[in-house]
């Protein structure tokens, strides 16, 4: 049978001094085969397959995809160095994901069978697949489980915070693992121990063909031994890898894994260039490509600019994002004093002219973000009501007073005298906030500073079209702002110190947010370095709906939590929310084959296409 993780209404409470159950205790929860945060796994125990797979597709040809920068790694532990892209090719974890039940995260088993754990959510154990297996044969045990958990917990901040109320890891019996957590009521800890990533430690703490110990603390281009569907192949260090299907793969016949992974080789080309990548797209150098610049998807791909769209090879679809929501903003880092004042954030945000923007550079295809959670059912809007009201009500004290009386919205302009009305309301607030304009400068008026920032942005992502007019906004009312491109190995360190004033980032969410929401908004991570809290907030009324969040019993209470932290995340202005689309936009050479329908939350490639020799054939001809 499967369990549903929500059985109980969760509060967490500290245990002093957590100890592993006896075997009796373990053994008096039953084991299942797979798991859900919300409501019941929609397949059985003893299903054949996922619905949205073809069985029978052919396991041939070759999938070719791009990705910007570099790599320089094939260890994906340690935060030093870049990842190659696509190792979870060769890395399996615990549990895997059904791309058609999104929504309430279901999880299936994979290196994992079977998974149990108590009503208060104390500890969770992992029965083992005994068959399987590394590539070199030799089994993937409950050791190496432990293993890759105290490794990664060691060697990487953001695993270690991910997991930080799990206090030990263990081999509780023949082929099971069990996890111990320092609280109870905690839902999710069950569930996210699935998503561990396992490494093989008898490779690792081995020696490599140089002769000399390996290091999982340090970056490496030795292709690492792993127990996924694919190894490693052809490598052209930092330019480009090639992904080998593994023949005699361990768990090509799991339900789980069933009409996937059909391609004998997926590969990887690395471009600089945003402009490269496109011409690149149409030269058929790769294959598939989600566009996410608008002027690319009208302009670029014309038929009479790329010949093999006229010649009917190529597709463009869109594809409805269902499976996340996500804001898009100008993050100011309020680790910095200047914008510590809502009055000032929220100044800086009407000087903002999306309408413009959207108008004369994004060809009117967005929509602006108004919800952290933009496009999903967790997004707040109108006033509150109904639970989310309740939970709101609980911290009266703790969250902006306007969370109760207005709807938030961001200001509207698209013409000049729309922009000149709320560039004189920003003036309006940070007069509140203690400014004055001082010979066209905008100071401070008890410290004499002029309000001064740099906006940091990686180079080649071609926003200077769009932060140059924000820019030149600021500029007409006293702030001096400016635009710095920086390479990528650079921006990545200075943003894991939080070393700027304002960058331009994106949180993407999931249908079950949980955990991850302290790494993104809580006060413990603000000045944790390598989080994803670019904003700096540390708010006690926010930590307090992050832990309705967490600790909600049933669907429609997370929805109401998520709902009302959207609704005070919105209210302390801590961004200058942009825009989102909510759709996927597809380029992709049509030589491939794939399910009808795609599975309801993602497009499903390469995992769940295949090669279609007559389509490829009929290009290769006629090309």
């Amino acid at each position: 049978m499967p369990l549903a993780m929500r059985r109980a209404a969760a509060q967490e409470t500290p245990i002093e001094n957590p100890a592993l159950p006896d075997a009796a205790a373990r053994d008096a929860e039953a084991w299942h085969h797979a798991t859900a945060l919300t409501g019941t796994p929609k397949y059985p125990e003893g299903f054949s397959r996922f619905d949205y797979v073809n069985a029978d597709a052919p396991k041939t040809g070759r999938a070719r995809l791009a990705s910007m920068g570099s790599f320089d790694t094939f260890n994906p532990v340690p935060t030093k160095g870049e990842a190659a892209t696509g190792l979870g090719l060769v890395f399996e974890t615990l549990m895997v994901s059904s791309l058609d039940e999104l929504n309430i995260s279901a999880e299936y088993g994979l290196l994992a069978e079977a998974i149990r754990y108590p009503a208060d959510f104390s500890w969770v154990s992992f029965r083992m697949n005994p068959k399987a297996r590394w590539h070199d044969g030799k089994p993937v045990t409950a050791d190496d489980v432990v293993w890759s958990f105290e490794k990664q917990v060691e060697l990487n901040p953001q695993v270690r915070f991910y997991y930080r109320n799990v206090v030990k890891a263990e081999v509780s019996g023949d082929g099971e693992v069990t996890f111990l957590f320092n609280v109870r009521g905690n839902r999710e800890l069950p569930h996210i121990m699935g998503q561990l990533m396992v490494l093989a430690k008898h490779w690792w703490e081995g020696t490599g063909a140089d002769g000399k110990q390996r290091d999982v603390a340090q970056s490496t281009l030795e292709p690492p031994l792993g127990s996924g569907p694919y190894r490693i192949g052809k490598v052209d260090a930092g330019r480009s890898i090639t992904f080998e299907r593994v023949k005699d793969y361990w768990g090509a016949d799991l339900p789980s894994n069933v009409g996937q992974n059909n391609f004998d080789e997926i590969a990887y080309e690395y471009y600089r260039d945003g402009a490269v990548i496109v011409e690149a797209l149409k030269a058929d150098a790769y294959d598939f490509r989600l566009e996410n610049s608008a002027k690319n998807w009208v302009t670029a791909y014309e038929p009479s600019l790329f010949p093999g769209r006229a010649k009917g090879f190529v597709k463009l679809e869109t594809f409805p994002d269902r499976a996340s929501g996500s804001m898009q903003a100008f993050v100011p880092n309020l680790r910095r004093k200047k914008f510590q004042d809502w009055r000032v954030r929220r100044a800086l945000n009407f000087a903002f002219d999306f309408e413009t923007t959207n108008r004369t550079v994004l060809y009117d295809l967005y929509l602006r973000n108004d919800s952290y959670f933009a496009g999903t059912e967790l997004a707040s809007s109108g006033l509150p009501q109904g639970k989310e009201l309740e939970i709101l009500e609980k911290y009266r004290e703790l969250v902006p007073e306007t969370v109760f009386t207005e709807v938030y919205s961001n200001p509207v302009a698209g013409t000049d005298a729309k922009l000149r009305n709320n560039l004189r309301e920003a003036v309006r607030l940070l007069r509140e906030a203690g400014y004055a304009i001082t010979d066209r400068k905008m100071v401070h008026t008890e410290t004499g500073e002029p309000l001064t920032f740099e906006i940091l942005d990686i180079s080649g992502r071609n926003f200077d079209k769009i932060v140059l007019p924000y820019v030149d906004n600021l500029r007409k009312i006293g702030i001096d702002a400016s635009y710095r491109e920086i390479e990528t190995s650079s921006y990545i360190n200075r943003w894991r110190a939080f070393d700027y004033d304002m960058i331009i980032s994106t949180w993407g969410q999931s249908l079950s947010p949980g955990n991850e929401q302290r790494n993104y908004w809580g006060s413990e991570s603000k000045d944790r370095e390598g989080s994803r809290n670019f904003a700096g907030i540390a708010d006690d009324g926010i930590d307090r709906l992050i832990d309705e969040v967490i600790f909600a019993k049933d669907r429609d209470t997370l929805v109401a939590a998520t709902r009302a932290l959207d609704r005070a995340l919105l209210h302390h202005n801590y961004v200058i929310p942009q825009w989102y689309y909510p759709y996927d936009r597809m380029i992709y050479w049509d030589r491939f084959g794939r399910p009808d329908p795609l599975p309801e939350y993602s497009n499903g490639f390469p995992t769940v296409w295949w090669w279609d020799a007559d389509k490829a054939a009929r290009i290769q001809k006629e090309g």
